[in-house]
């Protein structure tokens, strides 16, 4: 290296490690013999195919190409002269500091570079920021396949990744401030990356896997929650992965717990009864329902279900909508209607609620399964979110229920399998002397179904 073009470099390999930093200049070597061409002094597009083009699609890897390319090892950040025939060392040992150890304002030329289709240094549109995000989730989805970090998930049993892969680039441009023209300058950007850091966080793992970069300074970030469980070979799941690379972060146990399926009308049945057998005694619980207008959307509940007539929860909880967008609405303290299940009563609303108030419920379930609201004029109270379903008043295509927390701790009373035992139960003698004097059985009627085995 040259010393004027090797003080930019040599203060970018001094944020990694000792152990690392041969890693780090290792990577220009192995992309120059990677190609099986002769070694040269640049690394053709051609030599980054050949390694990153294994986890990401091409149009990324171009995306990565122009970038590296227009770095002006010596300003240290994209130009409109520095164009040439092929990345130098200095620039690829720039451009590996910036995304693997970068701030938000050096990521941000990286991220403009890699959008915008106009020269270098020009500002990029939000549209060419959505289609920069498509290919980087599109490069993360992969390396999730191929590289063994699905955690027990099942793409193949799972809702389309391409939609998916849309969805949750367009979520992360809505996070964007663009100028009054609609364009996406430096500043913007770093704001943008700042704020989002799921940007940093694929783009990291983009650049170290499609580089195959072990660095002991940073772990391989989780992004999917582990899934126990579940009986994959009779579902065909409403989720799909860049949902729940969305959803998980927004969890109060975020990937650490395991996510088990407890209840799905593709496997139990169109049952309220059932659904709440599933609901109760699970711990918090994720809820994800389609309409027949082909909206899905549906509620976390941070807390397990009680069958009772009032509110429960907590402002942890909230409602999102995942077709046909991705968002999360989140307890605006207004109230705290945040969970309501009831059944079998005469004088309160009999059904499952989250949020604004009785037959006016941001969500609503009925129990005459199959039937729903969700009313917001203009906004639900509890969490400012807006009509979730199709139509106010929706039916149901599916619905599935996940528990995504820690199951709790078993009761006193509990009967070891996570059914609480009436006072029937414990005295058999009790319950043949009230039959004979023909007393009605509440609790028989109120008890909860027994759950059909695990697959």
């Amino acid at each position: 290296m040259g010393n004027t073009e090797s003080v930019v470099v040599q203060k970018r390999l001094a944020r990694f490690r000792p152990e690392e930093r041969p890693v780090v200049e290792g990577v220009f070597d192995r992309l120059l013999g990677g190609a099986g061409g002769p070694a040269g002094k640049t690394v053709t597009l051609e030599m980054l195919q050949s390694s990153v083009g294994s986890v990401a699609p091409d149009s990324m890897v171009r995306r990565i190409y122009r970038c590296l390319s227009s770095i002006d090892a010596g300003l240290a950040a994209p130009t409109a002269k520095s164009h040439q025939s092929g990345v130098c060392r200095e620039q690829l040992v720039v451009f590996l500091a910036d995304t693997l150890r970068g701030t938000a304002e050096e990521r941000a030329p990286l991220v403009m570079s890699m959008s915008s289709q106009q020269a270098s240094g020009a500002a990029a549109t939000c549209q060419e920021v959505v289609e920069f995000l498509q290919d980087l989730v599109s490069a993360v989805v992969q390396i999730l396949v191929h590289r063994g970090r699905l955690q027990g998930w099942k793409p193949d049993r799972m809702s389309d990744v391409s939609v998916g892969v849309k969805l949750l680039a367009e979520q992360m441009c809505s996070e964007l401030k663009p100028s009054d023209q609609g364009s996406c300058d430096v500043s913007c950007l770093e704001d943008w990356i700042f704020r989002v850091q799921q940007v940093s966080v694929y783009l990291e793992m983009l650049v170290a896997e499609g580089l195959d970069m072990t660095l002991s300074g940073r772990p391989t970030p989780t992004l999917l929650p582990p899934c126990r469980e579940t009986p994959w070979k009779d579902l065909r799941s409403l989720l799909d992965l860049p949902t729940l690379m969305f959803v998980a972060p927004q969890l109060p146990d975020s990937y650490s717990a395991p996510w088990r399926l407890v209840f799905s009308t593709r496997l139990h049945g169109e049952s309220f009864t059932r659904m709440v057998g599933g609901l109760t005694k699970r711990g918090p619980t994720l809820l994800l329902i389609k309409d027949t207008k082909g909206h899905v959307f549906g509620g976390f509940a941070s807390h397990g279900w009680e069958v009772k007539p009032q509110f429960q929860g907590d402002s942890r909880c909230f409602l999102f909508t995942v077709f046909p967008q991705l968002r999360v609405f989140t307890a605006t303290g207004y109230n705290q209607h945040f969970m309501y299940l009831n059944q079998n009563q005469q004088t309160m609303p009999n059904g499952l609620g989250m949020g604004g108030q009785h037959g006016y419920f941001g969500l609503w379930l009925d129990c005459d399964f199959g039937r729903g609201h969700s009313r917001a004029r203009p906004k639900c109270t509890t969490y400012g979110s807006p009509q979730l379903s199709g139509d106010e008043d929706f039916t149901i295509d599916s619905m599935e229920v996940w528990a995504v927390g820690k199951p709790p701790e078993p009761e006193e009373g509990d009967d070891g399998e996570g059914g609480k035992r009436s006072i029937l139960d414990m005295d058999p003698e009790v319950q043949a002397m009230m039959e004979m004097a023909g007393k009605t059985l509440h609790s028989q009627g109120l008890r909860e179904p027994e759950e059909d085995q695990e697959q």
